[in-house]
């Protein structure tokens, strides 16, 4: 089943607004989804996954790095005999016989996404210090090491944290490269394993699970600890982000929350952001959460980067007009007139002032909603057929091209990471507190009904994560990377609520000040071009790797 053209190949636009990394719009519930889905539904090219930002797909040729094929069963701990061709791709540029091997893991992406670490980033970094073999291994299921027919219940049922990491284990043990005439499968070489976010704590886990292939491991931004709830995501920005941009967000999703809850002014609220036909409040406040993804988008390189984030703050907080008599009622007005609730009149505005604390931020919120996101809404579509997610329709095609289906699954079998308000009322929030457990957990029901070999649980088995090591995983030669200010950094060893680590080279725990999302990933032509900190990360790592090394050879 393919959504009609004619509605989704405007909207392909929208889902680019919402920052369309599939593990954002996993984490953000059904509207997201379905942003994201109508994406992918395109035939023009779209947002990536989970790459370096979010933001951009990396600019390298394939030629560059042709791609090769590794058979590898469907399943590791059954008799079945099905068999499918996981991609992968080698850099021989820096290879001295005798070298090590890294393997960088693709993780819940296309591998495509991540050829740009071959030719300039951490895997082009160590292999040409080590003289070592590069690699990027596909994940199974995502890019074109698709093992199925269809993305059904059934047919997800083989996507596992323990499967995948069979996979890596079997593809170290087994691999041949074309010219390279000595033996360079594991154990007969050392190998070095590296993944960024899930592929990080996947890195991690290999280096637990098959401690006689993965000589060491490098896990950046590793999230080792599965959880239900994911608000801390949202309490990194609120606490990293600028004073004035904080203050205009709490402060303007307080109101929103309040109008909401009231019958008299829920149509008003809505109508202000341009939303008002949105059915479901939930829906509304998703549209309203979705800037905030453009915060882990932040990277130090700008080519890659994005300040969409730096520039909603912006908007949010000027012109400086603050309390309650600095509103501009006319301005107010202004924001009103492209919506449903033209009639409103200023002394009905002024009548919800008085009764409601709104802060002037509110307006600029409204109007940035309704110029970079309300405005990709076709004008002979409805809001509710925009980002509604009242029909059931768009979340039940089970085609390989509904590729959002493969992380999402993996969400509500094994990870979960619900985006949610913080559960503790009390606590400040950035985003509604009507994004709770059951709204952003509903596209698992939606998705996956009961298949006649599978049944998506309840809930996802975050045991099965967790208890590989959760926050306190630790092995020799087994190193986290982490950034700062990474609105991830909750779920990885550096998290708040994990204990103390000392910094070994041997066990290496280093966080870089100001870092977002696997900041240690990408790296420049020209390395003393980059920033301060990311050249003191690429020395650190350099330095561990070859420490290791030394172990191996002594």
């Amino acid at each position: 089943m393919r959504v009609a053209l004619s509605c989704v190949s405007v909207l392909s636009a929208v889902a680019a607004v919402f920052g369309s990394g599939i593990r954002e719009a996993a984490r953000r519930g059904p509207g997201a989804i379905k942003m994201y889905m109508l994406d992918q539904s395109q035939d023009m090219e779209h947002m990536p996954g989970h790459t370096i930002s979010d933001s951009q797909r990396p600019l390298i040729k394939p030629s560059a790095f042709p791609a090769y094929y590794f058979t590898q069963p469907l399943d590791h701990f059954s008799s079945l005999n099905y068999t499918f061709p996981q991609r992968y791709w080698v850099s021989t540029r820096h290879y001295r016989t005798g070298g090590p091997v890294f393997v960088l893991d693709g993780g819940e992406t296309s591998g495509e996404d991540r050829l740009p670490f071959l030719d300039t980033g951490v895997l082009d970094i160590l292999a040409e210090v080590t003289g070592g073999l590069s690699i990027v291994l596909e994940h199974r299921y995502y890019g074109t090491s698709i093992p199925v027919a269809n993305f059904s219940t059934d047919s997800m049922r083989w996507l596992n944290n323990a499967q995948a990491a069979a996979d890596s284990a079997n593809f170290m043990a087994n691999l041949k490269v074309d010219g390279i005439n000595e033996t360079i499968a594991s154990p007969s070489r050392p190998w070095i394993y590296y993944g960024g976010s899930y592929a990080g704590a996947r890195a991690a886990h290999m280096r637990v699970l098959y401690p006689s292939l993965v000589f060491g491991s490098i896990a950046s931004s590793a999230v080792t600890h599965a959880a239900l709830y994911n608000w801390e995501y949202y309490d990194i920005i609120r606490n990293y982000t600028t004073h004035d941009c904080r203050v205009a967000l709490e402060l303007s999703i307080k109101a929103v929350d309040s109008l909401l809850n009231r019958e008299l002014t829920r149509g008003w609220v809505k109508g202000l952001f341009g939303l008002r036909g949105l059915k479901q409040d939930q829906d509304f406040a998703s549209v309203l959460e979705s800037p905030l993804g453009s915060w882990q988008a932040k990277n130090w390189d700008p080519a890659v980067g994005s300040t969409k984030f730096d520039e909603f703050c912006s908007a949010l907080v000027g012109p400086k007009a603050h309390g309650l008599g600095q509103v501009d009622y006319s301005n107010a007005r202004d924001l009103q007139m492209h919506s449903e609730d033209d009639a409103d009149s200023v002394q009905t505005l002024k009548e919800v002032f008085e009764s409601t604390d709104i802060h002037f931020a509110l307006f600029n919120y409204a109007r940035y909603v309704r110029k970079n996101i309300v405005s990709k809404c076709p004008r002979d579509y409805t809001v509710e057929q925009c980002f509604g997610s009242s029909d059931p329709a768009f979340f039940q095609d089970t085609s390989l091209s509904a590729t959002w289906r493969a992380w999402l699954f993996q969400v509500c079998t094994e990870w979960g990471y619900f985006g949610t308000a913080p559960p503790d009322p009390e606590h400040p929030t950035i985003v509604s507190r009507l994004l709770d457990l059951e709204y952003a957990s509903r596209p698992c029901k939606q998705s996956f009904p009961p298949g006649e070999h599978f049944i998506v649980p309840s809930w996802p088995n975050v045991t099965a994560v967790n208890a590989l090591g959760d926050f306190d995983l630790a092995a020799d030669r087994l190193a986290f990377v982490d950034g700062e200010i990474d609105p991830w950094r909750p779920a990885t060893p550096h998290s708040d609520y994990a204990a103390q680590r000392n910094d070994t080279v041997l066990r290496p725990f280093k966080l870089i000040p100001g870092g977002v999302h696997h900041w240690d990933e990408n790296g420049l032509q020209d390395r003393k071009a980059e920033p301060a900190d990311i050249q003191n990360i690429h020395r650190e790592e350099v330095e561990f790797a070859q420490a290791w090394l030394k172990e191996w050879n002594n």
